[in-house]
């Protein structure tokens, strides 16, 4: 997956609790096991009108934000089902970090697993980005990884906490196979010598 270090981006404010994963991306669209293509269904209900047309009141249909790299919402996002096409979805339409005081504990693993940095913030500095965000294309939010603070337009910061195993896995760009290539060397000559001590059993391949 993508590094993550230092992100600048369009920050789309999205200020409702519960936002569930079947809002994310509705099981309609659960029949595909690609990680792309479903940008274009994310918040379907929300973005779309019965007709298909687009929602104009949704504010990822509405410029700037249609190029939102970072996504503010309010408590509890992610709960409902554990479905990980809902990061995926995400991270189609071009988010790669959202932003909220919590988070359903599935779908804020899944984010990380996907190259997607969810950081917690308390409501009232939530609110605040939100302000920040609805000021539009100049006022752009910073997340700065390896410092881990979220900078705000005025240049004042917010600290934040990720655990350290997961923020090196997301400045690296590693996914679970990721992480396990890393060992290759090590797996190869394991096999190899399991291969001449029990030449009956399967041998197991890295690709």
């Amino acid at each position: 997956m993508d590094k993550f270090t230092v992100l600048t981006a369009i920050a789309a404010p999205l200020p409702q609790e519960n936002i569930d994963t079947d809002k994310i991306i509705p099981a309609r669209f659960l029949k595909t096991t690609k990680r792309s293509g479903l940008g274009v269904h994310a918040f379907d209900s929300m973005r779309y009108n019965a007709d298909g047309s687009e929602n104009p009141d949704f504010v990822l249909n509405r410029d700037p934000y249609r190029k939102s790299q970072i996504l503010i919402t309010h408590d509890n996002l992610g709960c409902g089902s554990s479905r990980e096409h809902a990061p995926w979805a995400l991270l189609d339409f071009g988010i790669r970090c959202v932003i909220a005081p919590s988070f359903a504990d599935i779908f804020f693993n899944n984010c990380f697993k996907n190259g997607i940095l969810p950081i917690a913030l308390p409501r009232e500095v939530c609110d605040e980005l939100m302000a920040d965000a609805r000021m539009g294309e100049n006022s752009r939010i910073t997340i700065d990884l390896p410092r881990q603070v979220v900078v705000r337009p005025d240049g004042s910061e917010i600290p934040f906490e990720v655990d350290p195993l997961r923020k090196r896995l997301l400045l690296e760009g590693l996914d679970d196979i990721g992480q396990t290539l890393q060992h290759e060397s090590a797996i190869e000559t394991f096999e190899a010598r399991r291969r001449h001590d029990e030449p009956w059993m399967p041998s197991i391949t890295i690709d």
